[in-house]
């Protein structure tokens, strides 16, 4: 099992990620959710650029990253669940809903810490919101998540099996949350008590604050309803809401070399989740 979730997981994760990406890509053609404000054109060569850099930039630094430090933890006995055996089972379902609650943290960490806020604000500076939105982070970012990542996975003593879980289904649901893609209200309701939907997470990509600093869950909605960061709508309503964040508007801002430089930009703005504006 371990030699083949190392010579595996590479393709695993790729043939999902392109299998979900050209389903969600249709799927905003046949039933869009909102109307676009940029062409695809003028989006995604930056969008799926960053996605590119990123993942060579991953490969380099980190060559099997998290699934590598679960085989390690369980080769040297690091982590609660290598210390404490618990039936396999057990072990990869509260990995899988323990990593997902670190994610929820750090996105949260991530609108609380100035510096933090400039990398993670390339993620909301979008002025579109579709599938190439979900993995639009900026690749210090994308650094730093990983190294925490590396993190929780050997304190955890997390089972190689649910990391490889883990990082697929964080993946997918990425895509499918931030797609222009419309669910009927009464589905919405029901599937958002169990998945974070595009409904529910497209809030947190208002321009309004408050509405920025809310639904920070990436897959289960739990955390939200459970810690008060929970907004069922947008004030504006999905149609008319304004995507984004007050800087960097302009469409050159869609270039791949200005977001790289979007951090280490001047922004007349304080960061989002300390702004003394919330009630925008």
């Amino acid at each position: 099992m371990r030699e083949l979730i190392l010579s595996d997981e590479p393709t695993i994760r790729l043939s999902i990620f392109l299998g979900v990406f050209a389903v969600m890509a249709l799927w905003e053609v046949l039933a869009p959710r909102r109307k676009r404000m940029f062409s695809r054109l003028a989006r995604w060569p930056g969008n799926i650029g960053i996605v590119v850099l990123n993942t060579v930039v991953l490969r380099v630094l980190f060559p099997t990253a998290a699934v590598a430090m679960a085989l390690a933890a369980e080769a040297n006995g690091w982590g609660l669940f290598n210390v404490f055996p618990v039936p396999a089972l057990l072990a990869v379902i509260l990995s899988v809903v323990i990593m997902d609650f670190a994610i929820y943290l750090q996105h949260v960490l991530v609108h609380a810490v100035p510096v933090l806020w400039r990398l993670h604000r390339l993620h909301h500076a979008d002025l579109d919101y579709d599938v190439t939105t979900g993995a639009r982070f900026h690749p210090i970012e994308i650094i730093i998540s990983m190294g925490l990542k590396l993190m929780v996975v050997s304190a955890l003593g997390a089972p190689a099996l649910a990391v490889l879980v883990f990082e697929v289904i964080l993946n997918a649901a990425a895509m499918f949350n931030h797609s222009n893609v419309r669910i009927p209200q009464g589905i919405d309701r029901v599937l958002r008590w169990f998945i974070v939907t595009p409904d529910m997470h497209r809030v947190h990509h208002s321009v309004i604050v408050k509405e920025t600093n809310s639904n920070f869950g990436f897959n289960l909605p739990w955390w939200d309803r459970l810690f008060g960061t929970y907004i069922a709508q947008p004030h504006e309503g999905h149609e008319d809401m304004t995507i984004g964040i007050e800087q960097f508007r302009e469409g050159r801002e869609l270039r791949l070399d200005r977001m790289l430089l979007q951090p280490f930009r001047y922004a007349k703005k304080t960061y989002a989740a300390t702004s003394r504006r919330r009630d925008q």
